[in-house]
């Protein structure tokens, strides 16, 4: 049986040498992002929100970012709807600060289930430690 042929470094120091700056991109992302929804960004949903982290593709062409809000499931799904929205107006605000940039990635908002899926095993701890069935409430 032949051998297969060794694969050469070149590929992985290729993607060695750019996750640096992917990761340099995202953080960036992230900042400025957070800072036009503060101060740019009029809709009222979007004030209680964050942007928890975001991702680059490769190419850098896409980026998806993760949004975190406060309030009940159907106020965080309006919050993302209202950024992807937003998301032209977030891509021109993007332009204008991040020279760095040849193109702005397209913006790929999703709500960010983590904080409340904290939130809810938080309160079922709370209540296996109170001798309480999870979910239940007290007598």
């Amino acid at each position: 049986m032949p051998q297969k042929p060794r694969p050469t470094l070149l590929p992985e120091i290729l993607r060695s040498t750019r996750a640096p700056r992917r990761e340099r991109v995202a953080e960036q992302l992230r900042e400025e992002i957070s800072q036009v929804m503060m101060r740019e960004m009029k809709d009222p949903r979007v004030r209680l929100a964050s942007v928890s982290s975001v991702r680059v593709s490769a190419d850098l062409r896409e980026a998806r970012v993760m949004v975190s809000a406060l309030g009940s499931d159907e106020e965080r799904h309006e919050v993302v709807a209202a950024m992807r929205h937003a998301e032209g107006f977030v891509r021109a605000q993007l332009g204008e600060r991040l020279e760095n940039l040849r193109t702005i990635p397209r913006l790929r908002f999703e709500l960010d289930e983590s904080i409340a899926y904290s939130v809810r095993i938080s309160a079922m701890l709370r209540d296996i430690e109170r001798g309480q069935v999870p979910g239940e409430e007290a007598p």
